[in-house]
């Protein structure tokens, strides 16, 4: 128990850290004004035949952004002209409504003005069948019309439950993304990747291992981990930071 709390200690001192030296992206204001222009980070459908998958993250909207991101994704067929966005918005439920959407629109929009992140890109070949197989996970999501803020479900348990039924996307969702953890009743699966496994007590404690994810340990729905490659730490608040790449940054800074 000893090491552990050092372990937790050295990275919690370590997101104090790199809290301190990141300028924090989560904006306050009002939900009807916030732009939600495209970000530029998406190929133009039009002029894009190849089928692409992407998957998206934003700091959530008002206060939830310091502490979480909104993830989503995007797909888009061989040939198709748009793309088709699938995600969960939390306040569907409000009006009685499922809060699975599926619709047809700008896949890397701000999320209510906050920058969206790529977290993955698949295109070409075999992405058609990927695009089937996330269809199909998210018409059999278990939790519909169900939405909870923390630890879950919500839109990252959504993400990651389609990431676990298709493991060839190889998604690595940050620890930011507060819900992917989430397993309901269940106490024993698969990491969000799909690889390795994970312990999970309703999403407020476990620990995970898999090859894609590294080590993450989460407490009270917040995640800590490490991954070994590349080396990065992973910390509640903060994200996943290169540990190579952060140190550059700070030098040059």
């Amino acid at each position: 128990m000893k090491r552990i709390a050092i372990f937790f200690s050295i990275l919690l001192a370590l997101g104090l850290v790199l809290i301190a030296a990141t300028p924090h992206r989560a904006q306050a204001q009002y939900w009807w004004n916030a732009s939600r222009e495209s970000a530029g980070i998406a190929p133009d459908p039009l002029t894009t035949p190849e089928a692409i998958v992407q998957v998206y993250g934003a700091r959530a909207f008002s206060w939830r952004g310091y502490f979480g991101i909104h993830t989503w994704i995007a797909v888009k067929p061989t040939a198709a002209e748009s793309f088709t966005i699938y995600e969960v918005i939390g306040w569907m439920q409000r009006r009685k409504l499922p809060v699975v959407v599926i619709y047809d629109n700008v896949p890397d929009r701000r999320w209510y003005g906050n920058m969206p992140e790529l977290l993955l890109d698949k295109r070409g070949e075999g992405v058609d069948a990927l695009i089937a197989k996330i269809d199909e996970a998210a018409r059999s999501y278990p939790y519909p019309k169900n939405y909870t803020i923390w630890p879950g479900p919500n839109s990252n348990t959504f993400v990651a439950w389609i990431s676990r039924a298709v493991p060839e996307l190889q998604l690595d969702l940050p620890p930011t993304a507060i819900g992917k953890d989430y397993l309901g009743y269940r106490i024993f699966g698969q990491a969000p990747s799909g690889s390795g496994f994970q312990v999970s007590l309703f999403g407020l404690m476990g620990v995970l291992v898999s090859e894609i994810e590294g080590i993450e340990f989460n407490f009270l729905g917040l995640s800590f981990g490490v991954d070994l490659d590349p080396p990065a730490i992973k910390l509640p608040l903060v994200g996943r930071k290169e540990l190579n790449s952060w140190f550059q940054s700070a030098v040059e800074n």
